[in-house]
Order: C-alpha cells, then structure tokens, then sequence
C-alpha cells in the first residue's frame, strides 16, 4: 500500500505569545514547544517502526523544520524537498492578526464553517478547487510512482484539510472527523489498490 503521512508542523507560538492567523505570507519558525511536538512525531514513528521513502514540506520554514526533526529523530538522512502545494493559504486582510481581530472582520460563523466545512472566508486567497486539485494531482502521481512507499507530507491547517478529498467522499470524512489537523498532529491517507482511504487522522503523539 502507499501512504501518505500528512503532518501539521509544530507550534509557532509560546506560552507568552498572542496568537496571530499566520499564512503563505509569514514565514516564522518553530517555537520550542513546536520543536518538541516535531520531536514527539519523529519519536512515535520510530516507536511504530515507521521509516520514509521521500519527505516533503512546504516553503516555509516552519514545516521544513518540523520534517527535518522528524527525520533526524528517526537517523533518516535524506533531504526535505519542498512541494508549493504544501504552502499555507494566504489570509488577506486577516493575515499575522490575532483571533480577535479576525472574528472582528468575518465573524464567528465563518470561522466555524471554515473549522467545520472548510468553507473559505470572504477576503482570504485560497481557492479551494484548486487546493483540492493539487492534492487530487499528488496522491495520483504518488498511486504510480510511489507504490508501497511511505511519503512524509508536512504542511499547514489551511491546506492539509483539504487532503481527504482523495477519497473521493469528503462530505462523510468531515462528519466523522475534525477537519483541523492540530499542531504536530497527523493523518494517514492510504491508497489500497483501489481507492484512497482515510486510515487515521488527527493524531498526535
């Protein structure tokens, strides 16, 4: 079988920190608490005896640094290459501002359905057509080129929950599921010889 482990990079905000709606357009690193959450997943798939055939994360460098700690836990010395599909959406108006001031501007309902239905708020850059349509791309190359391979996959919230759109059946794999992957959190998607499968999601060590 080929599976994709799709991971969501590690905490970009400390304790003392307010927390901002940070995008494509802010590149920020992890924090220590996010190093330790990177850790934490390099740790539970050596305890799983889980090793990688390929690596890959966005541009940013909070997700290449939480895919290379992955590796380096589990002595895997193989580089990250980075995929602009796993980039972050970008928040427009509402990019680096804190919750309080995003709900000001959209409301708290369109943030609920944007946590519940992945429906994208007024004056965010994400279309999700084509977020969808990049994962659809990736999981068919990955189907012929990467059979019965492991692929690391570390991105962002905005854009890893649109991933189980591979199945084909998004509408029920988000009534039984948290959409929002959380930080240093993963999903499963495996490809069972016939169709994508959602094998586990939302876990974090």
């Amino acid at each position: 079988m080929t599976r994709l482990f799709i991971c969501r990079h590690g905490n970009t905000f400390g304790p003392n920190d307010i927390p901002r709606r940070v995008g494509a357009r802010t590149d920020i690193p992890l924090v220590d608490s996010g190093e330790v959450q990177a850790k934490a997943l390099g740790d539970h798939f050596k305890a799983e005896n889980i090793t990688f055939n390929r690596a890959f994360s966005s541009r940013l460098q909070r997700t290449r640094q939480t895919a290379e700690i992955i590796l380096e836990r589990l002595g895997d010395t193989q580089n990250v290459d980075p995929l602009n599909f796993l980039n972050e959406i970008f928040y427009g108006p509402d990019e680096n501002k804190t919750e309080e001031e995003v709900i000001a501007r959209i409301g708290a309902e369109a943030i609920q359905k944007w946590d519940d239905e992945a429906i994208v708020p007024d004056g965010w850059e994400a279309n999700p057509n084509f977020i969808i349509g990049d994962w659809l791309s990736f999981g068919d190359y990955a189907r012929h080129h990467f059979k019965e391979q492991n692929i690391l996959l570390v991105t962002s919230n905005g854009t890893a929950r649109f991933a189980p759109h591979l199945t084909g059946d998004f509408i029920r794999f988000k009534k039984a599921n948290d959409i929002k992957l959380k930080t240093g959190a993963y999903g499963i998607i495996t490809y069972d010889g016939d169709k994508w499968v959602v094998e586990a999601w939302n876990i974090r060590p």
